[in-house]
């Protein structure tokens, strides 16, 4: 039985070298240029002759943007709409790296931790920049807000501090583990398959049930990833 963590292992395809530095394209990389081309492709194909009354396949990126509109509505309000554009494509790009990576010699790269982690402090940055460009320096109130005794700022901003910081990794742990547990589940099943030959029909049916239910994850996790993402933006937008 093979290793189930050698899918977890990023591969050299172009190896490139500036300096001290290792910025070579990787099957990451390649995954991840494949998650948004995906997309595009697939949004371009569904929406290629809109109409009025729309069709099965339209219906399906319409039914997104509807689902990440209440979404952001819900929980941000009617003014972060106007960043529609990211929050949209978070989800989309997350969970479209998450479904790739359940087909055969793909590569997941939402199962480690500097993709992921790379993408959550770009969410929070974005977050911050959000929040300065509304409250300019009122922004300072997050790390120290309103009714606190100002003896106590030794202690508050500090926490404030730490809490702030603490969402990306809350953002990338909770979807990398997810992800990497998941795909170690199929790769120890499947190693069962091959060794048992005519008798692996039994954990053959039990990793097609895993794998529907890995893509089920696969989604479920895509959205509370930009759930989450909304509720700081929100925090960001309305924090007093």
């Amino acid at each position: 039985m093979s290793n189930p963590m050698e899918q977890f292992e990023i591969k050299k395809l172009i190896p490139i070298n500036i300096g001290e530095y290792d910025i070579s394209f990787s099957n990451s990389s390649l995954c991840m240029i494949l998650s948004a081309v995906s997309v595009i492709l697939i949004f371009s194909l569904c929406l290629r002759k809109r109409q009025m009354i729309p069709t099965i396949s339209q219906s399906i990126p319409e039914s997104l943007y509807e689902f990440i509109y209440g979404l952001i509505k819900d929980n941000i309000g009617k003014e972060g709409l106007k960043y529609f554009s990211f929050i949209f494509s978070l989800f989309l790009f997350i969970a479209m790296g998450n479904l790739l990576g359940l087909f055969p010699y793909s590569f997941t790269f939402t199962s480690h931790l500097a993709a992921v982690g790379a993408l959550s402090v770009l969410s929070l940055l974005f977050n911050i920049c959000v929040g300065i460009k509304k409250k300019k320096w009122g922004y300072l109130r997050t790390f120290m807000p309103r009714g606190i005794p100002w003896p106590l700022a030794p202690l508050i901003i500090p926490i404030e501090t730490i809490s702030l910081m603490s969402k990306p990794f809350s953002l990338t742990v909770r979807l990398v583990a997810n992800m990497t547990v998941g795909h170690i589940m199929l790769k120890i099943i499947a190693g069962f398959i091959a060794a048992l030959g005519i008798a692996g029909v039994v954990p053959l049916l039990f990793d097609g049930c895993l794998i529907a239910f890995e893509a089920f994850i696969a989604i479920l996790q895509a959205y509370i990833y930009t759930i989450l993402s909304c509720i700081y933006l929100s925090d960001a937008l309305h924090y007093h």
